[in-house]
């Protein structure tokens, strides 16, 4: 399953240099165009969308993935939430209750940086999009599944609390 910006698979996931989202972040990557950026975050369209509007949302740090988390990373994830939701509305999405914001979860996250997705209209996704994003996917947690704070992402991803 691909859910990300390129082909890519890193096979040492600590492996900075080679890591096509760090690259991404450091703009070593040509073939991405940055749609918002700051210290912090990048945000950039998925080259394999699952919806109309399908936009990733990466930390410039290297995080592996949502599972590796921790109580301090919370701002982080609420930030990108931010910038997920913000990236919708100025991309003028009719309606920001039809939106799918959320990870996967380990192993089926194909690059391993931690990513979030920003995807809308969810009502207009395919049966494809559905299965590896929609309210049915086992592996794929939303901010409306069950972690409407990034504490309760932490806490279903990891067990802390």
């Amino acid at each position: 399953m691909e859910d990300t910006a390129t082909n890519w698979s890193n096979s040492d996931e600590n492996d900075v240099e080679t890591c096509i989202f760090c690259l991404i972040a450091n703009k070593k990557d040509e073939n991405t165009k940055i749609i918002k950026e700051d210290d912090e975050l990048v945000c950039f369209r998925d080259k394999k969308p699952g919806a109309t509007h399908h936009y990733l949302v990466i930390p410039r740090m290297h995080i592996s993935n949502c599972k590796t988390l921790k109580m301090d990373n919370i701002p982080l994830v609420e930030r990108m939430e931010q910038m997920g939701r913000h990236i919708l509305e100025k991309n003028k999405v009719c309606s920001l209750d039809d939106v799918r914001l959320g990870f996967h979860l380990p192993p089926f996250s194909s690059v391993p940086h931690l990513h979030l997705h920003a995807l809308a209209p969810a009502s207009k996704m395919n049966l494809k999009s559905q299965l590896r994003y929609g309210q049915q996917s086992y592996w794929f947690i939303t901010v409306s599944q069950g972690w409407i704070e990034p504490r309760k992402i932490i806490k279903v991803v990891t067990g802390y609390f």
